[in-house]
């Protein structure tokens, strides 16, 4: 469905002495299979936006080549845009036209007629909690109702490849979880391949049969949650000792399976390689020695641990981070241009 090598973007950005290129997209390969659904995870400005832009041919690629749907983003932009629904990040719909008619005019664009585009339409609007708003105004929508409108214009048309940008940015807890249903049922029920873009590590985690990690426009990691979890140096095994006594031999039984070990007061830290098989031999062990324990816990690896072992900085951290981000650098001028038809 999508098959991508060497893409690159660069802009320009500042005037005069102040004048720089950014490559914000730096040699990107891609492949997505057929009825995938993948996250495509990464701090503020490392190029995901970018590199969804330049699939769905609202950015030319300054270099490298990519083909969605079997056609080239450059050379068959038009057929691609026909082919794909995208929900962007900062929405696409008309404040002062009403909801219902924003829905039917894009099913329209798309060959739908104007009947099969209000079935559908409303179909959607149940599906994803908008009952009541056809005739609202996006204007005097909440921002989670707006949000939620957007991507019903990007599913109307039941597209077969689904591009996803921030999707749930903004929803509360409850229209979030009723659109990674949706999400799901788009892969299950229709066969759909989605291409998805996200801040949040648990819709990442719950939603993609893989993830695709970018980090400053690069390509650091692609597999799926689990694979990419094993590859951190191991579970998070944390034991409270009750005796204090007991503290620095529970540290060496624990630094026997694991590394990494730390202590802090009777807690001992340390990670281990599949832990699950590891740490009863290890509670036996310790028992055997007369080492008493207040509580143990197994923590798995996150995806923030993933990113962390990957870049050497958190994910969240990274989010709070303020650089000149990637909704900033594209105000700057594409080194190629920007396709607008």
């Amino acid at each position: 469905m999508i098959h991508a090598r060497g893409l690159v973007q660069t802009f320009h950005t500042g005037r005069g002495k102040q004048k720089k290129e950014v490559r914000a997209v730096d040699g990107v390969d891609l492949d997505i299979s057929e009825g995938e659904v993948v996250g495509f995870l990464g701090p503020n400005g490392a190029g995901k936006t970018t590199t969804l832009r330049m699939l769905t041919t609202l950015l030319r690629p300054t270099a490298g080549t990519a083909t969605v749907n079997g056609y080239d983003v450059v050379k068959d932009a038009v057929m691609v845009r026909r082919s794909i629904g995208y929900v962007s990040q900062a929405g696409g719909t008309f404040s002062q036209a009403q909801a219902g008619d924003e829905v039917v005019d894009h099913g329209m664009l798309y060959g739908m007629s104007r009947a099969q585009a209000t079935k559908r339409g409303k179909e959607l609007f149940t599906q994803l909690q908008l009952d009541g708003l056809w005739e609202r105004m996006p204007k005097n929508m909440s921002g989670g109702q707006k949000r939620r409108l957007d991507i019903v214009m990007g599913l109307v048309h039941d597209p077969t490849l689904v591009f996803l940008d921030e999707p749930t940015t903004g929803l509360d807890p409850q229209a979030r979880a009723n659109l990674w249903e949706h999400i799901r049922r788009l892969r299950t029920q229709q066969g759909a391949t989605v291409f998805l873009t996200t801040h949040y590590l648990d819709e990442a985690d719950e939603l993609s049969d893989r993830i695709i990690i970018i980090d400053n426009g690069k390509i650091v990691a692609a597999d799926t949650a689990d694979n990419l979890k094993a590859q951190v140096s191991g579970d998070l095994v944390a034991l409270e000792v009750a005796d204090d006594a007991h503290v620095s031999v529970t540290a060496r039984k624990l630094e026997s399976i694991g590394t990494e070990v730390d202590t802090d007061g009777r807690h001992v830290r340390g990670r281990v390689r599949r832990a699950g098989r590891e740490v009863p031999g290890l509670l036996r062990d310790l028992d055997s020695s007369g080492v008493s324990l207040d509580s143990i816990e197994v923590i798995r690896p996150t995806l923030d641990d993933v990113f962390l072992t990957l870049t050497g900085r958190s994910l969240r951290d990274a989010q709070d981070e303020n650089p000149a981000d990637e909704q900033n650098v594209s105000e700057g001028l594409p080194a190629q241009g920007v396709s607008q038809s």
